[in-house]
C-alpha cells in the first residue's frame, strides 16, 4: 500500500536522535536565559492578522510574501506567528504586565512559520529562541541582551562567531536618512532587482539589506546611517560600545545592518558564523522602543533578540559531528530468562524507573540471546539476567557491558542493590576511577532506600 501523503515542503519531522539535540539546545538555553533573570512566556501559535500588519509592517517580506493567513469560521483573518516578538508584546499588553516593577525580562521556545524557499536551516515551519527585554533605555540593557545571546553561543563550543551591530537611529534620525537614501539609489535604481524598485518609495532602507548580488554591490556604496544619528541616538550607541567592551566581547560595526523588520530602532545586532561555509546570520535582535505604543499601548523601551534553532543544529552538528552522547542512555536491562522471573523483572524495572534511572526490559517475547542482543543496540550499560535458579538462590549476576565486570546482588530489595550498585559506579567514573563497586556482593540496601518506599502509592513495602 503506498503512503498516504508526505509532510508538507517546507516542515520536517524531528525524530529522535534530532530531537535529542533539540532538547539538549533548549535547555542549555533555558539555563543561560534564566542565569541572566529571564522567565519563559508562551503565546498562541495564531494571532489576529492585523497585529502582525502593525508590528512587523506592511512594507516587509514578512508581511507581503511570507504569511500564513486564512479566515476561521467565523470569518476573522488569522495568521500563523512568523516571528516571536509581536505575539509576546501583544500579551504584555492585554495583561498589563509593565505595571509591574521593570524591567521586564521574558524568554520563549517557539514554532515559527513563514512560506519562502526552503533551504538548508531554513524552513517554513521553523523553531526559534528569543528573549524580550522591556521598561529599560539605558545602553546597558542593550549590552546585557547582547551578552545573554554571547554566553549561549560560548557555551555550546560552536567555534568561531562574529558580533556585528549598528544604530538605525529613531523617527527623526530616519527621516533624513531616507532622503539621503533616496537620492543616491535613485540614480542606480534601474541596475537593481524589482523587489527593490518595488520598495525604494515606501522604505529605502530595506535596499540595504537585498542580497541579489548587484543590488548588495550598490547598496555597499550608500551612505551610512551612523552619519546622520541625532545626538540623542549617537550617544546610545557610543553607551552600547561602551558596555560591550567593559564586558570583554568583541565586536564590529557594520552600517548595513538594518534587520528585517519595521519595528526596530537604535541599536540592531548580529551574530554570524560561517561554520556552515557560507556566512550566515545566527542570531538577529535590537531595539523597539515604539512597539508597544504602535499597538495601542504606553511608550516602553523594548529589545530582544531570536535565534533560528535548525540553524543553530547545524552549526552545532557541523562543529560537533559525533553528539551521540545527547541520546538517553539505557541504565539497565533486566533479561527474564523464563516465565518465573517475569513478575520479578516487570516490577524492578518499574521501581527503578520511578527513581530516575533509565531501566528496560523485553516485551516483545524474545529470546534470552535475542534480549542481549536488543540490549546492545539499545547500549545499555549494565544487563542483569533473572531466571528460576536466580530466584531459587536469591541472587543474580550483573554486567558491566562497558568494561565486562561482574558482581552479584541479592534479590531482597532488588531495585536498591541495583541503584546502588549502578550509582557506585557512575560516582567512580565521576572521580576519575575505573575499577567499578567495591565489592557489590557483600553488599545489603538500606532498608527504605531513598525513594523506593513512595513507589507503590506511598506504602512501604
Amino acid at each position: 500500500m503506498a503512503l498516504l501523503t508526505k509532510a508538507p515542503r517546507g516542515t520536517a519531522d524531528i525524530l529522535p536522535e534530532s530531537a535529542a539535540l533539540y532538547r539538549f539546545l533548549e535547555d542549555r538555553f533555558i539555563e543561560t536565559a534564566t542565569a541572566y533573570g529571564f522567565r519563559e512566556i508562551r503565546t498562541p501559535v495564531f494571532e489576529h492578522t492585523e497585529l502582525f500588519n502593525r508590528s512587523v509592517g506592511e512594507t516587509t517580506d514578512v508581511v507581503q510574501k511570507e504569511m500564513y493567513t486564512f479566515n476561521d469560521n467565523g470569518g476573522r483573518s488569522i495568521t500563523l506567528r512568523p516571528e516571536g516578538t509581536a505575539g509576546v508584546a501583544r500579551a504584555v499588553l492585554e495583561h498589563g504586565l509593565t505595571g509591574d516593577a521593570m524591567p521586564l525580562k521574558l524568554f520563549y521556545i517557539t514554532s515559527c512559520y513563514r512560506y519562502e524557499k526552503p533551504q538548508a536551516g531554513r524552513l517554513r515551519e521553523f523553531h526559534q529562541f528569543g528573549v524580550e527585554y522591556f521598561g529599560s533605555e539605558d545602553p546597558a540593557a542593550d549590552a546585557e541582551t547582547i551578552a545573554l545571546a554571547d554566553g549561549f553561543l560560548s557555551s555550546l563550543e560552536i567555534g568561531d562567531y562574529s558580533l556585528r551591530i549598528n544604530s538605525i537611529g529613531c523617527p527623526a534620525c530616519r527621516a533624513e536618512y531616507h532622503k539621503a537614501l533616496k537620492g543616491y539609489f535613485e540614480k542606480n535604481l534601474d541596475r537593481m532587482c524589482g523587489n527593490c524598485r518595488e520598495r525604494f518609495g515606501r522604505n529605502p532602507m530595506r535596499l540595504l539589506d537585498c542580497k541579489v548580488p548587484e543590488c548588495h554591490e550598490i547598496a555597499a556604496g550608500a551612505p551610512s546611517i551612523l552619519d546622520y544619528l541625532c545626538d540623542g541616538c549617537r550617544a546610545h550607541f557610543t553607551g552600547v560600545q561602551r558596555q560591550l567592551n567593559v564586558l570583554e566581547i568583541p565586536f564590529e560595526i557594520d552600517p548595513h545592518i538594518v534587520r528585517g523588520l519595521d519595528y526596530y530602532t537604535r541599536t540592531v545586532f548580529e551574530f554570524v558564523s560561517d561554520a556552515l561555509g557560507a556566512q550566515a546570520t545566527v542570531c538577529g535582535g535590537g531595539r523597539y522602543d515604539g512597539l508597544l505604543q504602535e499597538l495601542g499601548g504606553k511608550p516602553v523601551p523594548a529589545l530582544g533578540f531570536g535565534m533560528g534553532e535548525e540553524r543553530l543544529r547545524l552549526i552545532y552538528e557541523n562543529a560537533r559531528p559525533e553528539n551521540d552522547e545527547l541520546l538517553p542512555e539505557t541504565d539497565v536491562y533486566l533479561i527474564a530468562a523464563d516465565d518465573a522471573a517475569k513478575d520479578t523483572v516487570t516490577r524492578t524495572v518499574n521501581d527503578l524507573r520511578r527513581c530516575g534511572m533509565n531501566a528496560e526490559r523485553d516485551v516483545c517475547g524474545r529470546s534470552v540471546k535475542a534480549q542481549m542482543k536488543y540490549a546492545g543496540r539499545l547500549g545499555a550499560n549494565f544487563t542483569m539476567i533473572l531466571g528460576g535458579d536466580e530466584l531459587a538462590k536469591g541472587f543474580a549476576a550483573i554486567r558491566n557491558m562497558k568494561t565486562g565486570e561482574t558482581g552479584t546482588l541479592p534479590l531482597k530489595d532488588l531495585a536498591s542493590e541495583i541503584l546502588i550498585y549502578i550509582g557506585d559506579y557512575y560516582l567512580s567514573q565521576l572521580d576519575g576511577e575505573d575499577d567499578g563497586p567495591d565489592e557489590p556482593s557483600a553488599r545489603s540496601a538500606p532498608e527504605n532506600a531513598p525513594g523506593l518506599t513512595v513507589l507503590r502509592g506511598g506504602k512501604d513495602e
